[in-house]
């Protein structure tokens, strides 16, 4: 829903793309000749029912067959629904139409969140669940829900389309089924393992738009919002150059040795943000769960063995990899972080060095 939409709504929104406009216009075409249809039957049946019972006298008819009124029963509802298949058929052919898209972006989903990569302008980034939202979604956190705004349908970072530009979506996932679903935009996609599905949009207004993965896909598929950013054409490309911006000074400076200061700083926000929901804030996991991360033996055992189960995730549990979620330096900032918090003493660190030649 967007910003502006109705807490409670009474009907589908109406949508801010022309596919979203189809199908609302078709569904109110076909709302209204329920209505009609259901006037007349039922209205023929309550008139039945008043004048033609048996304390009036009323005496049934004894005929077989009505070979006009079985031929008006039949052709009636056929031809309703050859007059609803036409527009129908034209807005699936539109909505199945990606071709000539002005921005081609990749939408890929996993355990529990989005990655969005825009394939014209190289560079791509996870968009998860804001901190705010985290924070009073856990056990025992004391945070009513209510007092914050958009509760579990916002992000630290936003999908953001051009104002007018067609957008070509290509959905696919890393581990599970998803859904990609904005209402507003009236597109909805699974993404699935090894396959690519396809769908459009052409935002007309610019705003904020948010939905939900759609798809149960494990213990924290509430948590994975999606929020949409619709700009202007002027403002979208400003906000590409910051993008690219940020990227290639992320990549110029990850090749560099760290102090465990900045190591530890950096770990912290990573683990806030990627692993906090699952073993909580002191690394105390969740009883039966998830496993606590303090005084554990994998934050306080071998280096190796840590980083294998921090990039390739552990068979069997709920702990998923992270080698293609975090860059080299994330990775390594995140195990520095886990092996000197909340007691754990193994004193050592990893440089992203370390991380990049893991990968081989």
């Amino acid at each position: 829903m967007s910003d502006t939409s109705l807490s409670f709504p009474l009907n589908l929104p109406r949508g801010v793309t022309s596919i979203s406009r189809d199908a609302y216009d078709l569904h109110m075409i076909a709302l209204w000749l329920c209505v009609a249809i259901g006037i007349i039957v039922f209205g023929a049946i309550l008139w039945v029912v008043i004048y033609h019972r048996k304390s009036r006298g009323a005496v049934a008819a004894s005929f077989h067959d009505h070979t006009p009124l079985e031929i008006a029963w039949t052709l009636v509802p056929f031809l309703i629904l050859v007059a609803l298949a036409f527009p129908a058929t034209s807005a699936l052919m539109r909505g199945a139409d990606t071709s000539a898209a002005d921005v081609t972006i990749r939408i890929t989903g996993q355990q529990w969140r989005w990655r969005y990569d825009y394939v014209n302008e190289g560079f791509g980034f996870l968009s998860s669940l804001d901190a705010k939202s985290a924070e009073a979604s856990r056990r025992d956190s004391g945070i009513d829900p209510h007092t914050v705004k958009n509760y579990l349908l916002e992000v630290d970072n936003p999908l953001v389309v051009p104002v007018g530009k067609k957008i070509r979506f290509l959905a696919t996932a890393s581990d599970v089924i998803h859904s990609w679903w904005i209402p507003d935009l009236g597109v909805k996609k699974d993404a699935i393992p090894g396959f690519i599905n396809e769908m459009w949009a052409r935002v007309d207004e610019p705003g904020t738009y948010r939905g939900q993965c759609t798809e149960l896909c494990g213990v924290g598929h509430g948590f994975m919002p999606i929020v949409m950013v619709a700009m202007d054409e002027a403002d979208y490309q400003k906000w590409v150059a910051t993008k690219k911006t940020a990227q290639a000074t992320a990549a110029a400076s990850a090749g560099r040795t760290y102090t465990r200061e900045e190591m530890m700083t950096q770990g912290k926000a990573v683990y806030e943000r990627m692993c906090v929901a699952c073993h909580q804030p002191g690394g105390e996991g969740i009883p039966n769960v998830f496993k606590p991360l303090k005084a554990s033996p994998v934050a306080n055992g071998p280096l190796a063995a840590h980083l294998d189960t921090v990039m390739n995730g552990k068979t069997g549990t709920a702990m998923q990899a992270f080698a293609g979620q975090l860059s080299d330096l994330e990775i390594a900032a995140v195990i520095t972080y886990e092996r000197n918090s909340w007691g754990n003493s193994a004193g050592d660190m990893v440089q992203s060095a370390q991380v990049k030649s893991a990968r081989k």
